[in-house]
Parts: C-alpha cells; sequence; structure tokens
C-alpha cells in the first residue's frame, strides 16, 4: 500500500465510525420497551402477599407486612391489663350497632364496647392512637404521607399485645380506620408510652376480582401469631384477633382459633373477632361468613388466598 492509500484509509476509518455510531443513536430511538401492565402486576403482587401472609406477619413490627397501599412502618403507650380466661368478643349487626361519626374532639368510638379488651379504655385506646400518628409525622416518609389527624379515624380495636423473642415486652395494640380521603386502616403497637410499630394500609380487595365476600386482612396475622422463632413454645394465655373486610351481603361472622372461637362485631363494612387462647396451635383461625338467613357465604377453609398453617 502507497501513502496515498495510507491517507485515504485513515481518513475513511473515523467517517466510518461516525456513521456507525449515527446508525446505533438511530436505532436506540426507534426501540420502546413494552410499557409495564400495572394492574396485572399488582393483582399477582396481591395474590402472592395472601399466599404468605402467615410468614410474614409472624414476624410482627421487625418484618411486618406491607401490601400495596401501604404508607408506613416500623417504630411503640400504655398496656392493657393481661387476660387469663377466654373471653369472646361481643357480637354486632351493622344495624343495631352503627359507629358514631368521628368529631373534632377526637376519634370515632368502635361499633361495640367488646372491640376494647384486657380493660383498655377508649381514652387509652386514642392516647395510643395519637403516638402513632405522632411518630409516623416524625419520621422522614414525605408530605404525601401524612397519616392525618386522630379525629380523621374511628378505633375499631384495642388489646393488649405479648411479646416473644422478636419484640419483647407485653403492649397494646391499636387498629384504626380512616374513611377519607382514602379508606385507610392502622395497626399500631405501643410498649411504655412509645410507639414501637405502625403499619399502615389501604384497602386492596378489589384488586383480587375473585375475592369472596369475607376479605381476612393480611396484615392481621400479627395480632394472632407470635413470632415464629417461638414456634411451639408460645405464651399463653394469649390474647389474639383477627380483622378484615366483610361485603354488604354478609351478616354475621364467626371464627374459631385453637380452642376459643368468636364471633365477631361488624364495624363499617369491617369485621374484628377475637378471643383468649390457652393452647398452643398450627393452623390459622378458621374464619367463616353468613348471610342474613343464616347460609354460609365464606369458609377461609376454602379460600385459596388464604394460608391455613402458621410458619
Amino acid at each position: 500500500m502507497n501513502d496515498d492509500e495510507r491517507r485515504q484509509g485513515a481518513q475513511s476509518e473515523p467517517d466510518f465510525e461516525e456513521r456507525l455510531r449515527e446508525l446505533l443513536a438511530e436505532d436506540a430511538y426507534t426501540i420502546h420497551p413494552s410499557p409495564a401492565p400495572y394492574p396485572a402486576i399488582r393483582r399477582r403482587g396481591v395474590v402472592e402477599r395472601r399466599r404468605r401472609v402467615a410468614a410474614a406477619g409472624a414476624v410482627l413490627v421487625t418484618l411486618a407486612a406491607m401490601p400495596v397501599g401501604a404508607y408506613a412502618l416500623s417504630g411503640g403507650g400504655a398496656g392493657g391489663g393481661v387476660a387469663t380466661t377466654p373471653t369472646p368478643s361481643v357480637s354486632a349487626t351493622r344495624a343495631a350497632s352503627p359507629t358514631p361519626s368521628p368529631t373534632p374532639s377526637g376519634p370515632a368510638r368502635p361499633a361495640t364496647e367488646g372491640q376494647l379488651l384486657d380493660g383498655i379504655t377508649f381514652e387509652q385506646a386514642v392516647d395510643g392512637l395519637e403516638k402513632c400518628l405522632d411518630y409516623q409525622r416524625s419520621g422522614s416518609f414525605g408530605d404525601d404521607t401524612d397519616p392525618g389527624e386522630p379525629e380523621d379515624y374511628g378505633i375499631i380495636l384495642a388489646m393488649r399485645s405479648t411479646g416473644d423473642s422478636n419484640t419483647p415486652g407485653d403492649g397494646m395494640y391499636v387498629v384504626a380506620m380512616r374513611q377519607t380521603p382514602q379508606q385507610t386502616y392502622l395497626i399500631c403497637n405501643v410498649k411504655n408510652g412509645e410507639a414501637q410499630g405502625v403499619t399502615g394500609f389501604g384497602d386492596d380487595t378489589d384488586a383480587i376480582p375473585d375475592e369472596g365476600p369475607v376479605f381476612v386482612d393480611p396484615n392481621s396475622g400479627k395480632l394472632f401469631q407470635q413470632s415464629f422463632l417461638d414456634r411451639g413454645n408460645w405464651k399463653l394465655p394469649f390474647r389474639w384477633a383477627v380483622t378484615g373486610t366483610v361485603k354488604p351481603s354478609v351478616a354475621k361472622v364467626t371464627v374459631s382459633y385453637g380452642d376459643s372461637s368468636s364471633e365477631a362485631a361488624l364495624d363499617h363494612g369491617r369485621f374484628v373477632a377475637s378471643g383468649v387462647l390457652n393452647e398452643q396451635v398450627t393452623l390459622a383461625p378458621h374464619v367463616k361468613g353468613y348471610d342474613a338467613d343464616g347460609k354460609l357465604v365464606y369458609d377461609s377453609d376454602e379460600d385459596k388466598y388464604y394460608q391455613r398453617t402458621l410458619p
């Protein structure tokens, strides 16, 4: 190759590289990934969460289950008295026991007195709720996760919490519901006058097209389980509770758990059942729903999304 040919070749290499870069850039602009199928992903996520609820709930505060719609996690007032004998919850119907609307003076009361357990007063439950909301506001969750004010909520449940190897020390659980600007639920654990754990979550029942008339809240696993670290060695007696949503067609919900059973209180589309366990268990609470004629319309044993066994 003579000098002229070498000079022409040297000039053509940069031209070739520049053209190649242009072609690659043009191809990059013509390739667009398909949009993520968010609704389908959300439904699959909710279904998978239901399948894993027992394992997620067992870790209580440290590994609290957080479904779609959750707005905060982590963090513990006064504990309630210790229950030593099985005490079924007081039953209630929608028509007979309406929940008063929230007032500027504070949260709404629960539909029945049977939702305030173990000697915990309404005032103590409100105090616990206020501590948990204050804790959330002090965290770095951003303005769009503001949990609201106490008067925005209604108290759904208050009961003692039993410490275990994962979260030592007894305390109190408070469950509250906010209707606006969107339906939101909050499960809060308070110990020694401080918020120890807060889980906020939205209503995800519409995310599962074939969901039944009763929806057992996956987060309520922390209310009826002790840590899987203590499997077979739970502290007894153990106050437990189960919460969830019910459709208008459901007039009665019953729950059996180990050696205890309860007829749930119905409170603005929520059901709340509780009892005291005096034996070790391996199966999750058995939940049944009935219509106004007494017909069985839901059985958790036949709910493909409900985790029947404990971790």
